[in-house]
């Protein structure tokens, strides 16, 4: 049986990672901010046979960040699945300091972070694997934060890998287009969730990347949609 942290698995893609990890055997850490869809999250897990423990933690504050590295009671890791991510979506002269700021705390610092505290202690072939976006591969209007904070995670994970792939730790990188989630119900538009990707593809995906023989290269993992580039 294998021990897996996701984070931001309050809702959307995380959820759904969570569950496929479930479902498939993991003990599972699951981290998010708000209690009760968390603890819902961890629910759904155990309803589908796999057992889960929540930690609410807010990772824009690397205090945060402990308290996450602190509730890891399945060890050794074998998987980490940075999946937490904020985005606001506006002109960029009308983005804040303050927003920015949250945006590089949050999905550039945290990973950062959390593989920093976690690798002494995961398995010999362990897997981290990053919930990026095309937005890590062309700038998107009205996205600059969120598309500046995936191209640098993306520079990092990619660099790092090659520090860590003597030691045999993976680092997996995910590109998902845009994904039907509940996070468009508060960005301004008509945008058409029904043709999106779905959370589960993208679980499908973290669980067979995670899942390959550690002799087996998997790096890069692109997943299209029907409703165009985002």
């Amino acid at each position: 049986m294998k021990n897996g942290i996701v984070t931001g698995a309050s809702r959307g893609i995380g959820r759904a990672i969570a569950l496929r990890l479930g479902a498939a055997g993991y003990n599972l850490v699951l981290q998010g901010r708000h209690v009760e869809d968390l603890a819902e999250s961890c629910r759904l897990v155990q309803k589908a046979k796999g057992k889960a423990i929540p930690v609410v933690a807010d990772l824009s504050d690397p205090v945060g960040v402990d308290e996450l590295v602190n509730g890891v009671e399945f060890v050794p890791p074998h998987l980490l699945v940075n999946n937490a991510g904020v985005a606001y979506v506006k002109p960029f002269e009308e983005l804040t300091l303050e927003e920015w700021q949250e945006t590089i705390a949050v999905n550039i610092t945290a990973p950062f972070l959390l593989v920093k505290k976690l690798l002494p202690v995961m398995s010999h072939d362990a897997s981290i694997v990053n919930i990026l976006s095309i937005a890590a591969k062309a700038g998107i209007p009205e996205w600059s934060s969120y598309c500046m904070s995936k191209f640098a995670l993306d520079g990092f994970m990619q660099s790092i890998r090659e520090e860590l792939r003597e030691r045999g730790v993976r680092v997996i990188n995910i590109y998902p287009s845009a994904t039907g989630t509940g996070m468009w119900d508060h960005i301004k538009g008509n945008w058409p969730t029904e043709k999106m990707l779905s959370p589960e593809e993208i679980a499908e995906a973290v669980l067979f990347a995670a899942e390959r023989p550690s002799s087996v290269l998997v790096e890069n993992i692109s997943l299209g949609n029907i409703a165009g580039k985002l």
